[in-house]
């Protein structure tokens, strides 16, 4: 597992703009997965910037709390906000929260959506530094089942999260997460770097962010910096 390494979080975030923009180049539609959490943001001002044919790119969540859109706990507010600004303003994006009372409905109401979509042209995906991935973590008790490529699921309710914040979720699993012409995988800050490196070191260690740095489907990049991503 090659940890590309940059100076500082800012660096890391200019990469991952770059390689995601090369994947976006070209004919036809394009479909992008992104991700939450504090260390994908100047990846997203980046790109809003980039000169691509937007109207033709299709972003969709990796995974999202189940709150209002306007809530500050939200991943497509997050979005909206810092992604689907000045050029990116004309993609479209495929939101996981809908109507539904509970997230149950609403990841039954997305499968068709983001099964529409799969293969992605380019997914950016965080970790967290217990090691999960989007909203999968080791407590839930369906993780394996959800980490599986072959999962019959596309998206699932996750009623328990794992990590702060306690909140319930919707989150894509490894059939469409793993699924995709080049993964991003941005990290930040020495203890995930250490999660990553034990995931290559030994094989019984298997926190969700091993199902993807060890699966064969889709190429991963690793791109790490000294800051906290």
């Amino acid at each position: 597992m090659k940890i590309e390494t940059y100076p500082d979080a800012e660096s890391a975030a200019a990469a991952a703009a770059q390689a995601i923009v090369g994947q976006l180049r070209g004919p036809g539609a394009k479909r992008l997965m992104v991700t939450g959490g504090r260390g994908p943001g100047p990846v997203y001002d980046r790109l809003a910037d980039a000169d691509l044919d937007w109207s033709s790119v299709t972003v969709a969540l990796s995974d999202d709390r189940f709150t209002d859109p306007s809530d500050e706990l939200s991943n497509e507010r997050l979005v909206r906000q810092r992604l689907l600004q000045r050029h990116a303003a004309a993609a479209k994006l495929a939101p996981l929260r809908g109507k539904g009372v509970s997230p149950d409905e609403d990841a039954a109401a997305a499968e068709p959506r983001i099964a529409a979509l799969a293969p992605f042209d380019a997914t950016l995906l965080g970790m967290g530094p217990d090691g999960h991935i989007a909203s999968l973590y080791a407590a839930n008790t369906d993780a394996a089942q959800w980490l599986d490529p072959d999962c019959a699921r596309w998206v699932v309710p996750v009623r328990s999260a794992g990590w702060s914040p306690y909140v319930p979720r919707l989150s894509l699993t490894a059939r469409a997460l793993f699924d995709a012409r080049l993964i991003i995988l941005l990290v930040g800050g020495e203890q995930k770097r250490d999660v990553i490196r034990q995931i290559e070191a030994d094989p019984v260690f298997s926190p969700p962010a091993a199902a993807l740095l060890r699966q064969t489907r889709s190429p991963v990049r690793i791109l790490w910096s000294p800051g906290d991503a």
